[in-house]
């Protein structure tokens, strides 16, 4: 009975490797503080590259290259309407998922944070 126990553990082994990895690549691609602030921007709906640019007070070739690594790792979608480019967040819950995270920022946090983690936490709510 044993062996057959170590057996399936054995056999589940890789797809918990591979999961593991995905997981990681996405933790990667989310490690970036241009990335969050771009996320949670865009829990909101759908916007234009010029308007998150100035919202997120980041150039705009910068905010673009943001936008391709999180398109191409379909986390974000883009919607064309004439000339303007739209982009909004495929699963619009990561930004939970993010907003979430905050609590354990806070836990962490020293006191004199307090004041810019309560305003983060109203502006991403």
């Amino acid at each position: 009975m044993t062996h057959s126990i170590t057996s399936v553990s054995y056999a589940k082994m890789p797809h918990r490797v591979h999961i593991a990895r995905e997981l990681a690549e996405f933790f990667k691609l989310v490690a970036h503080p241009d990335r969050i602030r771009l996320i949670e921007e865009l829990r909101t709906g759908e916007c234009d590259v010029n308007t998150l640019a100035e919202r997120l007070n980041l150039p705009p070739a910068r905010l673009s290259q943001h936008l391709s690594l999180l398109r191409t790792a379909r986390m974000v979608e883009e919607r064309r309407c004439g000339r303007q480019h739209l982009y909004s967040l495929s699963q619009p819950q990561i930004a939970g998922w993010i907003t979430d995270g905050l609590a354990f920022v806070e836990a962490r946090a020293p006191a004199a944070l307090a004041g810019e983690l309560r305003e983060v936490r109203e502006l991403w709510s």
